[in-house]
């Protein structure tokens, strides 16, 4: 059984990334979307925070969250696919993280009646889920309907990332939607942010980020 502590999680994440440079120190290649929202959630979130995973997938992010909150902190993860929820419960399992986790078998549009407390992060990893149905993917109208979810309950300083996926079919469309509610957020309560690679394709994934200004 691995250990539920963040830097076996981001060794782990590095290592299937193919991200380890050396033997004496691990340096992340920032080369994608979700190792650069966990270059800032690591930043943000700290031992006793309340976090969301709104799109557990296979788990990763919620495991990454779960050792960034500690045996005091609280994550919810959300996802409407029967494999997502299994796959994440028995990652969690594996490294000893269950307890610290309340896994959701529902839309992430659903939310604001299950989470009760005030967030540090929230992370969004749309798409669809990795060796599953491609066919199934998150839509722009459940997204942003999460997303408005989220950032209404964002403590100041808060964060929530947001990895977009233009390149399959619909992605686009919902990349559009993303950045059209980011861009309308007020200035005076929220700082966004888009991260994307000028040397790579415009279909390939990129980051937004969102923070609720500090007070």
């Amino acid at each position: 059984m691995g250990s539920c502590g963040t830097s076996n999680i981001e060794r782990i994440n590095m290592k299937r990334d193919g991200n380890i440079a050396d033997n004496n120190r691990d340096v992340v290649d920032l080369r994608g979307a979700v190792t650069l929202a966990h270059h800032f959630l690591k930043g943000r979130v700290r031992p006793g925070d309340r976090v969301v995973d709104a799109t557990c997938g296979n788990g990763n992010d919620t495991l990454f969250l779960a050792g960034l909150v500690g045996a005091e902190g609280r994550v919810w993860a959300f996802d409407i696919q029967e494999d997502a929820i299994s796959n994440t419960a028995a990652l969690l399992a594996g490294h000893g993280c269950s307890s610290r986790v309340e896994l959701a078998p529902v839309g992430h549009e659903n939310l604001l009646g299950l989470v009760t407390e005030p967030l540090s992060a929230a992370v969004f990893n749309l798409g669809f889920l990795p060796g599953g149905d491609r066919k199934c993917i998150t839509r722009a109208e459940t997204t942003v309907a999460a997303l408005e979810q989220v950032v209404s309950m964002l403590v100041p300083g808060g964060i929530v990332t947001i990895a977009l996926y233009p390149g399959h079919d619909g992605g686009d469309e919902e990349a559009d939607a993303v950045e059209r509610w980011a861009a309308a957020l007020p200035p005076h309560d929220f700082n966004v942010w888009r991260h994307r690679q000028l040397n790579r394709s415009t279909a390939a994934p990129y980051l937004l980020l969102v923070e609720r200004r500090p007070s």
